[in-house]
């Protein structure tokens, strides 16, 4: 049965792309190329001839409204990178973040008063009947609360999510096909991608999700200046509906208006880099819908402008390594290290082991290096990104599907910079922000911060160490401990209980020596005529210990 719902929306989707006049993408395929003929003997031929006066951005456009929410998606991905498409195609495209056909207000409101069990008129005193936005997954009106604060209300469309569930069976269809029988499909990794791509389309539908990631980036950006969110209303918030501050401001894909403002481009330019890296490197939790109908610009003060953030329903997250691995790769990029960029690549293990890494970077910095000192304008990422694909394919890089959300949200990024100021210097711009957290992340500050988040693990973890090296003793000596190792096993598990064996004495005393003077010090404070002078010893005993802890954590990092 599920075989053939995915053979009927397949059909589907080419019968719409058919019933749209777009019937020259499916036989410019390599699959139907040989068949082209045949179209000019079908009767829907001249009917599509008849019926298809509209240009080609508005068929494309209403195909793509038709097929439902992953379509108007990808629509959304394009039109944030005009340097990829015709001006006609881009500029139709860019209705689809904000102007997707509605659904009618009559079943919004049904679904909002189910979800309150109230009429409209008892939660809200003024309910706009007209839709402010419309998008794939949910419908947008303004409102006002019985206090006089101003709001909008995000209805999730209805029946959206059968829709959903059936594109996704069948892109998982798809992958699992691509993984069989095509040979790049192991590398490209399609069916972790779809999973990827699931996750993130089910959580949108989630309006208590989004509300929760819309506080939490709101905490994350309190008192700033760059980066406004607006308020969470949880008592009128449901799972499928959301209620937040009603905020105004400037589209930032209405280039003229911002113009007549007097914007000052540049800066916001240069604060919407940072806006990015912040998220991602120094909060870890990344706005990942960036296109134009998410974001406004405020023009309160146009020498020093900020942005206004809207639609939180896909946000992203990196592990630990995948964050730091991303870090110093920009950072080597920035440097025109290109070794080292080899040689992270390797370590990350996103290229097989046995990669010459003398090659990798030969052929990394053929692609990169010509895009450096140079302003966005001059760049063509269209050819830096086909460059870059055909040398991950050399060199038979894993696509990372954990860093899908990052890579879409890179290409958002750097479309809106080209429309907003294509000279600017992106180099530049991010690299103090890297640096930045690079220094964070390592040395003293970076020391501290490790121990006070481990210390309490550490002290519960103490007393039960000689237990567990009695038990593992015990179990040996019986013989019931079996571990099967080389030669070469041995000698690196010999070198690493050496170290484990360092790190933890140098901690242990580290700490010691931290509490020993913290001890000396508080006593001081009562009897300061017996212990004249220990300040001074308690201060150096906390300098030795603390050089111990730098030296536990240096020794785990190696």
């Amino acid at each position: 049965m599920n075989l053939i719902r995915q053979f009927l929306r397949l059909a589907y989707i080419n019968w719409t792309l058919l019933r749209h006049g777009l019937d020259e993408v499916i036989l410019a395929t390599r699959l139907f190329r040989p068949l082209r003929f045949l179209i000019y003997v079908t009767p829907g031929y001249w009917w599509r001839k008849t019926s298809t006066t509209a240009p080609r951005g508005v068929r494309i456009r209403h195909t793509l409204e038709d097929l439902g929410p992953i379509f108007v998606k990808f629509g959304q991905l394009l039109s944030t990178r005009r340097d990829l498409l015709p001006d006609d195609i881009a500029e139709e495209l860019t209705l689809l973040q904000d102007h997707v056909a509605p659904f009618p207000s009559e079943e919004a409101k049904e679904i909002i008063e189910t979800a309150y069990g109230q009429r409209i008129s008892e939660a809200f005193a003024i309910f706009e009947e007209e839709p402010l936005a419309s998008a794939s997954i949910a419908q947008v009106y303004t409102a006002q609360l019985h206090d006089g604060s101003k709001v909008v209300v995000k209805v999730v469309r209805p029946g959206i999510k059968r829709v959903i569930q059936g594109d996704v069976d069948l892109l998982y269809m798809l992958a699992g096909l691509a993984e069989r029988y095509w040979s790049e499909g192991p590398r490209l990794r399609p069916r972790e991608i779809v999973a990827e791509l699931e996750k993130n389309l089910y959580d949108e539908l989630d309006m208590l999700r989004e509300g929760a990631s819309a506080s939490q980036l709101r905490r994350n950006f309190i008192g700033s200046t760059k980066l406004y969110v607006p308020l969470v209303y949880w008592h009128y918030t449901r799972l499928n509906v959301l209620v937040m501050e009603q905020v105004q401001g400037i589209p930032i894909g209405n280039i003229n208006e911002l113009r007549r403002q007097e914007i000052n481009f540049k800066r916001l330019a240069e604060i919407g880099v940072e806006i990015f890296f912040t998220q991602v490197f120094r909060h870890n939790f990344f706005h990942a819908d960036m296109h134009p109908g998410n974001i406004l610009v405020s023009a309160e003060d146009p020498q020093n402008p900020y942005y206004i953030a809207l639609d939180f329903g896909i946000m992203g997250t990196l592990g630990p390594e995948d964050q730091r691995y991303l870090a110093e790769n920009f950072l080597a990029f920035f440097n025109h290290d290109y070794r080292r960029v080899a040689e992270l690549h390797v370590d990350a293990g996103w290229v097989p082991p046995g990669t010459r890494v003398d090659e990798f970077e030969s052929a990394i910095r053929s692609v990169c290096e010509p895009i450096f000192d140079r302003p966005l304008k001059e760049i063509s990422f269209g050819q830096l990104l086909t460059r870059l694909f055909q040398t991950a394919r050399r060199f038979h890089m894993e696509v990372q599907p954990q860093l899908v959300l990052l890579q879409k949200t890179l290409l958002n990024i750097e479309g809106l910079g080209r429309d907003l100021y294509p000279d600017l210097d992106l180099w530049q711009t991010a690299k103090p922000i890297l640096e930045r957290w690079m220094s964070e992340q390592a040395g003293p500050h970076a020391a501290y911060n490790n121990l006070r988040q481990n210390a309490p693990r550490w002290a519960n973890a103490l007393p039960e160490l000689p237990l567990l090296i009695h038990e593992v003793t015990k179990q040996a000596s019986k013989g019931h401990l079996q571990v099967r190792l080389s030669a070469d096993d041995l000698k690196e598990l010999h070198q690493e209980i050496r170290r484990a064996s360092l790190r933890t004495t140098a901690a242990v005393a580290g700490a010691a020596l931290l509490v020993g003077a913290a001890t000396i010090h508080g006593l001081s404070d009562y009897t300061p005529i017996l212990l004249a002078g220990v300040p001074l010893l308690s201060w150096l005993l906390a300098g030795v210990g603390f050089i111990f802890i730098i030296a536990a954590w240096r020794l785990e990092r190696n």
